[in-house]
Parts: C-alpha cells; structure tokens; sequence
C-alpha cells in the first residue's frame, strides 16, 4: 500500500529538468529583493555607524570629556592605539580599553560652547 502512494507521488511531481530557464530566475527574483532590502535597511546602516564610530575614536586627544559603553564620564589624561586613561574624580584614574568609548559626552559639548560666549 506504502509502495503505490508513492509511485503516485512520483506519478503528479513535475519532470526534473523541465522548467524553461526563465521561471529559474523568476525563483530567484524574490531573493535578491530581500537581499537588496536587508543591504538598504540594515547592513549600509551599520557600516556607516561603525565608521562614524571609529572617526571619534581617532580623533580623540587629551582633556576630551568621554564617555564609556559602561557609562562612566571622564576626562582624557592620556591616549595609545589601544589604551585610554580616563580621570572620573580628582587623582582617581582608570584605563580602558580605546574601543569601550561610546563617544565624546555632551559636557565636552557644552563646554566648547560655554567657551565660544
């Protein structure tokens, strides 16, 4: 009984081979569509937030107020290709490491415009 249900089923599949070379790519049609949507909405974004990201990081030099992934605020005192020191209180310092810097913080910001008044 098994053996003739799946004589049947090979019997209603289609032939291999058969498909003219157009429905082929039709089939691929929609992948490339989600490729291309996924490259738009998420993957360019991304490339370009890690490049603005690495630009601060680069251009970090001494006194900048950051802060960190973790959260914490501090003052540069000194920058290397992979180590930051920080200052978070007065003679209190911590290194980190240069990539757990989120971004300049907005007292750097603020600063600079108190200083333009």
């Amino acid at each position: 009984m098994t053996f003739s249900m799946l004589s049947v089923a090979y019997a209603m599949a289609p032939g291999g081979g058969e498909g003219s070379p157009g429905s082929q790519l039709t089939s691929f049609i929609p992948l490339i569509l989600m490729f291309v949507i996924f490259y738009f909405l998420l993957i360019r974004p991304q490339q370009t937030k890690a490049k603005k990201h690495q630009e601060i990081l680069n251009t970090l030099k001494r006194d900048d107020m950051v802060i960190t992934t973790g959260g914490m605020y501090g003052k540069i005192t000194g920058v290397t290709d992979t180590v930051i020191t920080l200052e978070i209180a007065p003679n209190v310092r911590i290194k980190v490491s240069k990539s757990s810097i989120a971004g300049k913080s907005d007292a750097d910001v603020k600063q600079a415009d108190e200083k333009t008044k």
